[in-house]
């Protein structure tokens, strides 16, 4: 029993002394990478329809608030809370949480909508024409921005405006007649059930769907082209659903992965404190969540990167072009 205690204090130790280097690195990333990410695609030079389009730029501006509000305000304040003392002399934390957990929600259920859309485009073509379209795109997303800002104003009333610096449980003080209350309990055990646990279910049901879908239509057109002749075996249209499918499940298989450990830790430690200590976890497993939740905001660049050859194309010229800029202006 000793010396699994000191085995977690081991673990959870030498993750704190990681997070003091990991936390700024990803913040000195995940910036400009998404801010990169914006520009490339908002260019619309990357060979993908305006409406995929929409749904990635949006992802990628999410992305880029998470950074900001979630790792740069509160993990490295946390991670260095020697420095960052005088935060207690700003009372803002609730009206931070408000824009924290809206900024994540909307991350997360940015890329459902994506997944929704592109299960339409594959499995159902009689809606496709009317639901693929970049202006049903800008709706549904206005539709969720909105919806996660408003849901997450209860986090104004649940925390006081006081920074605690910690992760354990709440990153702010919490207000004495929500922390004990079945009620306030119910709302933020709902909030983390809704993101990301129905999201998780919600990807794995489209996808398995859509993957059900090509492979009876990939045996078909298959069966189709064999009995055609003078046909080239190069099938085009396999070629890009092929590579659409590919991005759609890397960048949903990305999120599930990076998001599952801190999913379970959130559900699991909300219980605990309802006295259900019988599903405790170790406070490391938390500090891991935390570590794959937020390199999340900064993968989906990569997933472009070596999916998309006209992102990295484009990407190339945005990074070459202040450069080429400079040249210009010395000649």
């Amino acid at each position: 029993m000793v010396s699994f205690l000191i085995i977690k204090y081991l673990i959870l130790w030498t993750l704190y002394d990681f997070q003091k280097i990991y936390y700024p690195v990803l913040a000195a990333v995940g910036v400009p990478v998404n801010l990169m990410t914006i520009i490339v695609l908002s260019r619309g030079k990357c060979g993908l329809s305006k409406c995929v389009t929409r749904y990635l730029v949006a992802m990628a501006a999410a992305d880029l608030l998470v950074v900001i509000t979630d790792l740069i305000l509160r993990q490295i304040p946390i991670t260095y809370r020697s420095q960052f003392t005088f935060l207690s002399h700003i009372p803002v934390c609730n009206s931070h949480a408000v824009l924290l957990y809206a900024a994540t929600d909307c991350s997360v259920w940015f890329t459902v909508t994506f997944t929704f859309d592109r299960f339409v485009a594959i499995c159902c073509q009689k809606l496709k024409t009317k639901y693929c379209t970049e202006k049903t795109a800008a709706v549904v997303l206005a539709t969720v921005t909105v919806l996660f800002c408003l849901m997450n104003i209860f986090w104004y009333f649940f925390y006081t405006r006081d920074y605690m610096l910690s992760n354990s449980p709440w990153f702010c003080g919490v207000t004495s007649g929500a922390i004990y209350s079945q009620i306030w309990a119910g709302i933020e055990f709902l909030h983390y059930i809704l993101t990301p646990g129905v999201p998780f279910g919600l990807i794995l049901l489209l996808n398995a769907s859509t993957v059900r879908h090509i492979l009876v239509a990939s045996r078909a057109r298959r069966r189709l082209r064999g009995h055609s002749s003078g046909e080239s075996p190069r099938d085009p249209e396999m070629e890009n659903r092929r590579k659409s499918i590919i991005l759609l499940f890397v960048i949903s298989g990305n999120f599930i992965l990076l998001w599952a450990l801190f999913l379970v830790f959130v559900v699991s430690e909300r219980m605990w404190f309802m006295v259900y200590s019988s599903v405790y976890l170790p406070t490391f497993v938390r500090e891991m969540g935390f570590i794959l939740q937020l390199l999340s905001c900064c993968t989906n660049t990569c997933i472009y990167a070596i999916t998309q050859t006209k992102f990295r194309q484009q990407l190339k010229n945005v990074v070459k072009y202040p450069f080429i800029l400079i040249v210009r202006l010395i000649k």
